[in-house]
């Protein structure tokens, strides 16, 4: 399904619910197969989770994940502590392309028996669940943080917990602090002390609700239409000021980009900040990579300039990120030039129109250039993918009176 977005709507208002956050909710799932007695309300309605949904209640031997690599992540993990289950975990021809190995190590440490069916290091893999009862790990610092997640999340249900020693520099801190909050809202013991975080067991939890805050990437999309429209006020929710979600960063990084944010009764409110005085932008974004394709669309249709560094995990994502974006945007017209881990920006006035944006299975691809109909019209290719994390996402642009359709 290709679209085409275009809009003569430049004063934007408009109260949207966004869907509970897909990282929440993919870990509390995980916790409430641990521990059946607690209950989750918001969840999310992305693929993705309901791919988890579904492989944490199956029976079959084969599991297979699809497109949704945090499920791949936290399921193997899952499924090698399953004393007695043997699985075979396998996905899309991309997922088969991403990295396995360093989380098949580290649950090699523990003793869990893993095979690969068919390249080494990489999907399908045959876990051989088993009674864990070694407890420490060691884990480069460096890795996504989904591979540390993972392990802290079945950590409790180890017969002696978890002590996993990180080497070197931690990335994407904030993904691990919101799995040990997580935790320590279930009063499962935690300690992260310099390179070293301890999960302490615990057999059952106490019976309660765990509800799941809106997703804030998906909330950038529409930091990014406030940025690039004339005048613009948006409500949002459900969605905490001080939030475990590292994509809330976007508050402090959008303020920058002329957008002001407040927050009153579980919602926010996004507003365009009058006379702004737009610069080029320097992003550190080692903590949140997921909104980096957000943050140069915008800047691209700012006709500012920006430096974005700390992007390295993006060239596992659902497809290389990095080279994407430079494939895409150079069709716009745009100079862009990409590193291992940088993106660079130059500034230009000029945008190319009816340009089709190629998605790369990638839903963020996809949401990430739309706000752009608001400066061209703009044609986006594969828009149905949007469904792996943001379902609602193009009713909710129309709710917004942009004009899509379909070609």
């Amino acid at each position: 399904m290709n679209l085409l977005l275009q809009t003569t709507q430049y004063n934007l208002q408009g109260q949207i619910a966004v869907t509970g956050s897909k990282s929440e909710t993919n870990r509390l799932l995980l916790l409430k197969a641990l521990f059946p007695n607690i209950t989750l309300a918001n969840t999310s309605n992305s693929d993705d989770s309901e791919v988890m949904q579904k492989a944490l209640i199956g029976t079959d031997e084969i599991v297979d994940i699809h497109h949704a690599g945090t499920a791949m992540r936290f399921l193997t993990a899952y499924f090698a502590v399953n004393d007695g289950r043997e699985v075979v975990m396998t996905g899309s021809s991309r997922m088969q392309e991403r990295p396995i190995k360093i989380l098949v190590e580290a649950l090699g440490q523990l003793g869990v028996e893993i095979s690969y069916e068919k390249e080494e290091g990489y999907p399908p893999i045959r876990i051989k669940g088993k009674k864990v009862t070694a407890s420490k790990v060691t884990l480069a610092a460096n890795v996504s943080s989904q591979y540390i997640s993972a392990l802290l999340l079945v950590a409790s249900k180890l017969e002696n917990g978890l002590e996993l020693t990180l080497e070197g520099e931690i990335t994407s801190i904030p993904y691990i602090k919101m799995t040990l909050a997580l935790l320590k809202d279930l009063d499962i013991q935690t300690s992260f002390e310099g390179n070293v975080i301890k999960v302490y067991p615990k057999n059952e939890v106490v019976s309660k609700e765990m509800v799941v805050e809106s997703d804030w990437s998906s909330a950038s999309y529409f930091f990014s239409l406030v940025a690039l429209a004339d005048t613009a006020s948006i409500t949002l929710s459900s969605y905490k000021e001080n939030s475990l979600q590292g994509d809330s960063e976007l508050v402090s990084l959008y303020e920058k980009l002329g957008v002001q944010t407040t927050f009153q009764d579980n919602k926010m409110t996004l507003v365009k900040q009058e006379n702004f005085k737009f610069e080029t932008v320097n992003f550190e974004l080692n903590n949140t990579p997921d909104i980096a394709q957000t943050i140069v669309v915008t800047c691209l249709g700012l006709g500012i300039g920006c430096h974005l560094t700390g992007l390295h995990t993006l060239k596992i994502k659902e497809t290389d990120r990095l080279e994407a974006l430079r494939i895409e945007l150079t069709k716009l017209g745009a100079n862009i030039s990409v590193t291992n881990d940088s993106l660079t920006l130059v500034a230009s006035e000029n945008i190319n129109h009816n340009v089709k944006i190629a998605t790369y299975n990638d839903h963020r691809m996809a949401m990430a250039f739309a706000p752009l109909a608001l400066k061209v019209p703009i044609i986006i290719e594969n828009a149905e993918v949007v469904s792996k994390s943001y379902p609602d996402f193009w009713n909710d642009l129309k709710a917004l009176d942009f004009q899509i359709s379909e070609l």
